[in-house]
C-alpha cells in the first residue's frame, strides 16, 4: 500500500491545490516530516495537536505528521475552554501546531496514567489519525483512524463513482471528517482540491474551476442559503455531484434542489465510517428517488431486530454497518472488532438494496403509547414553509409519558403556532401535531447543521416555567 509520502512524492502537477501554491505544501510537508522523523529516533513518536487555521498549512501538517507515523489529533480551533481542557486532560500532547486561541495550559508532560493509556494502543505500522466527534453533546471524543481506513473509504467511493481521479471543492472544516475526506480523496488519487470558506462562496468571490469536472459537499443549512440565490443556485447546478450529509435534509430542501436541477447526492455516513457508506447517485435523485442510496462497495449493512434477527427488505430495525473504514474505537480505548459498527439510527433496505433512515434510536419520543420520530414531523413543518428551522423533542409529560415540542425559528414575525397546526392536520395523524410551540431566534446548532438536544431541552424546561403570555 502507498504511504503518505508516496502520493506526496508522485504529485506531479504543480496545480493540484486551487488557490494556494502547491509546490509551498509539499516544501512544508517534507520539511516538517524531515523535523519528526529526527525527534522519532530518539523515542516514541510524539502526540500532535492540529489546530491550524490556514488549509496549506493545515493540510501538510496532517501529512508530515502521518509520514512520521506520529499520533495526530485534529482539533477545531475556535473550541472555548472547557473543551480545550477536556482535550488536553485526554491527549496529552507533546506538541502543539496552530494558534489556540481560547487554550488553557496544557499539563505536560505525561501524567504516568495517560503512559499506560497510550502503550495499551496496539502498534501499527499505520499512523493514528484520530478525529472529533461528538462536540454537538457537549462531549468531545476521538474517533481512532488510521490511513488504511481512510483509504478505504476513498477507494470504496472512487469504484462507487467509476472514478480514477476525484477533484473536490471543499468549503467545511478539515478537521471534520467531512472536509477531511475531500482532501483524501483528491490527494490519493492524484485530482484536484479547491478551499473556499463557505462565506466567501456566499458572497460571490468564488475560484475559477470547471465545476463539471468537481464533486462538492454540502450541509443542508449551506445548501439551503446557496438555493436563495439564483446566481449561486445556477452556479451548483454546473457541478458533476453535489455531495449532501452531515445532517437529515428535510423534503422541501430537496425538492427545491430537483426542481433547479441540482446533481444532488444524499449521503448516508459518520466520523466512525470515515464518510459515507451510501449515496443516492445524482441521477437517481433526479429521477425523484428519496433515500441514501445504495451501500457502497467497501462496506456492508444489515437490518437486525433487536434480537439479532436479520430482517427481510423494507422491514425497519436496527443498523449495522460493517466496512475497511470502520474506526478502531475512541480514543484512548480500541474495540477487539473493528470491521463492524452498530449505529444509532433505524432504518430499511429496499428491494433496490437502496438505505432508508427513518430516525435515530435515542431521538425515538414515546407518548401515549405511541412511537414517534421526529424527523418525519420535522418535514411536514418544513413543508409548511412557514418556519426557516425546526427541531422537535420529548419532553417528560406525567399524563403522556413524553409531551410533543416544537421549538422552531418563525419565518416571519406574525407566524402563529396556531396557523402552522391547521396546514399539519391534514398531513400529520393527530398524535403527532406538537403540543407545545416554541418560537426561538436561533437554534444550536454545530458547523456540521446537528442539533444540541440537550440544550433544547434546557430551553424548552425554562420556557414551560415561565411562559410568554
Amino acid at each position: 500500500m502507498e504511504r503518505p509520502l508516496d502520493y506526496l512524492n508522485n504529485l506531479t502537477q504543480n496545480d493540484w491545490f486551487i488557490g494556494y501554491n502547491s509546490s509551498q505544501f509539499n516544501q512544508i510537508a517534507q520539511q516538517l516530516y524531515l523535523e519528526l522523523a529526527q525527534l522519532s529516533v530518539c523515542g516514541a513518536p510524539p502526540k500532535i495537536i492540529l489546530a491550524e487555521r490556514e488549509p496549506l498549512q493545515f493540510l501538510a501538517s496532517f501529512i508530515a505528521a502521518c509520514a512520521a507515523n506520529c499520533p495526530v489529533f485534529l482539533c477545531n480551533p475556535d473550541w472555548g475552554t472547557q473543551e480545550w481542557q477536556q482535550v488536553f486532560d485526554l491527549v496529552q500532547p507533546d506538541i502543539i501546531w496552530g494558534e489556540l486561541l481560547h487554550t488553557p495550559t496544557p499539563a505536560l508532560p505525561h501524567s504516568p496514567v495517560q503512559t499506560r493509556l497510550i502503550a495499551s494502543l496496539p502498534t501499527l505500522h499505520s499512523p493514528l489519525i484520530m478525529i472529533p466527534t461528538g462536540g454537538s453533546s457537549g462531549q468531545i471524543k476521538f474517533a481512532i483512524h488510521t490511513w488504511e481506513t481512510l483509504t478505504a473509504s476513498v477507494q470504496g467511493f472512487t469504484e462507487y463513482f467509476q472514478l480514477k481521479q476525484v477533484n473536490s471543492f471543499c468549503m467545511l472544516p478539515l478537521y471534520h471528517v467531512s472536509g477531511l475526506m475531500q482532501f483524501m480523496r483528491s490527494f490519493t488519487t492524484a485530482g484536484k482540491l479547491a478551499i473556499q470558506p463557505f462565506k466567501a462562496v456566499e458572497s460571490g468571490q468564488i475560484l475559477n474551476i470547471k465545476q463539471s469536472e468537481f464533486f462538492i459537499s454540502l450541509v443542508p443549512t449551506q445548501l439551503q442559503r446557496l438555493l436563495q440565490n439564483p446566481e449561486l443556485t445556477e452556479w451548483l447546478s454546473q457541478f458533476n455531484t453535489v455531495l449532501l450529509g452531515g445532517a437529515p435534509a428535510w423534503n422541501e430542501l430537496l425538492e427545491k434542489a430537483r426542481f433547479h436541477r441540482i446533481r444532488l447526492a444524499p449521503t448516508y455516513g459518520m466520523t466512525e465510517t470515515a464518510s459515507q457508506i451510501a449515496t443516492l447517485k445524482p441521477d437517481d435523485f433526479l429521477d425523484g428517488k428519496i433515500s441514501s442510496g445504495q451501500i457502497l462497495p467497501h462496506a456492508k449493512v444489515t437490518i437486525c431486530n433487536q434480537q439479532g434477527k436479520i430482517l427481510n427488505f423494507n422491514q425497519i430495525g436496527n443498523i449495522t454497518i460493517y466496512a475497511q473504514s470502520i474506526a478502531l474505537g475512541y480514543y484512548p480505548k480500541t474495540r477487539e472488532n473493528h470491521t463492524d459498527f452498530q449505529v444509532d439510527d433505524l432504518g430499511f433496505l429496499d428491494e433496490q438494496g437502496h438505505l432508508n433512515i427513518v430516525g435515530r434510536n435515542s431521538d425515538k419520543i414515546i407518548t401515549g403509547g405511541e412511537n414517534i420520530y421526529p424527523a418525519e414531523i420535522e418535514s411536514a413543518i418544513q413543508a409548511t414553509q412557514m418556519v426557516a428551522d425546526i427541531c422537535v423533542i420529548g419532553i417528560p409529560d406525567k399524563h403522556w409519558g413524553q409531551a410533543l415540542t416544537a421549538i422552531y425559528i418563525p419565518k416571519k414575525s406574525d407566524t402563529s403556532a396556531l396557523k402552522i397546526q391547521t396546514l399539519l392536520k391534514d398531513k400529520l395523524s393527530k398524535f403527532k401535531i406538537p403540543k407545545y410551540w416554541i418560537p426561538q431566534q436561533n437554534l444550536p446548532r454545530n458547523s456540521q447543521g446537528k442539533i444540541n438536544r440537550q440544550q433544547l431541552q434546557q430551553i424548552a424546561t425554562e420556557f414551560l416555567q415561565n411562559p410568554i403570555t
